[in-house]
């Protein structure tokens, strides 16, 4: 049984504003998350008033406080970049080999209401305009690597578009992949 890396200290980086529900296909248990500062972007709606601040993180401008609330919560901030920086190029270049390589499997996920199961890279590919459709697209290739969303969860795109989270493949979560865990629509 795979499990993602879920530490239960996140460093609160800056103030932020709570909202975005966790993303549908997360495969990890709810908590809130925090919305990006940008207020053209921001679909906010109040989170529970008994989270505690160690559960949520913040989004700030600055790529080395990102690189520092990864190191502290997920792991290894290098192997975050290098994927996070891989599925920007692969989605904008439209290139659906390279971004299925990043996923996960099997992988669900949702569209026009119903679940959506992808087995592995070659059905990734076959209904890829399906799974990154252009909203999806739109919120990874924008994103600026400096105002990533990070907690336990994950590293987390736009409104929740797009999860890269840490996937133990051993029991003492030594042997970790970074993978691409959801894509979906925002909220």
């Amino acid at each position: 049984m795979k499990k993602l890396i879920a530490t239960p200290m996140v460093l609160w980086l800056a103030a932020c504003t709570p909202s975005t529900p966790e993303p549908e296909t997360t495969p990890v248990a709810a908590a809130p998350t925090a919305a990006s500062a940008d207020a053209s972007t921001d679909a906010s709606s109040p989170a529970p008033a008994t989270v505690p601040a160690t559960q949520v993180a913040a989004v700030v401008d600055d790529p080395a406080a990102v690189n520092q609330s990864i190191d502290e919560v997920l792991g290894d901030h290098v192997r975050y970049e290098t994927v996070i920086r891989r599925l920007q190029q692969s989605v904008a270049a439209r290139d659906a080999a390279a971004v299925a390589a990043l996923v996960d499997y099997p992988f669900t996920t949702v569209r026009d209401g119903e679940p959506l199961r992808v087995a592995d890279a070659e059905a990734f590919v076959r209904d890829y305009d399906r799974i990154v459709t252009p909203g999806i697209a739109d919120a990874i290739t924008k994103q600026k690597y400096s105002q990533l969303m990070v907690n336990y969860k994950g590293v987390m795109f736009g409104n929740g578009e797009a999860w890269v989270n840490g996937i133990c493949r051993d029991n003492a979560c030594k042997d970790v992949d970074v993978r691409v865990v959801a894509l979906q629509p925002g909220t």
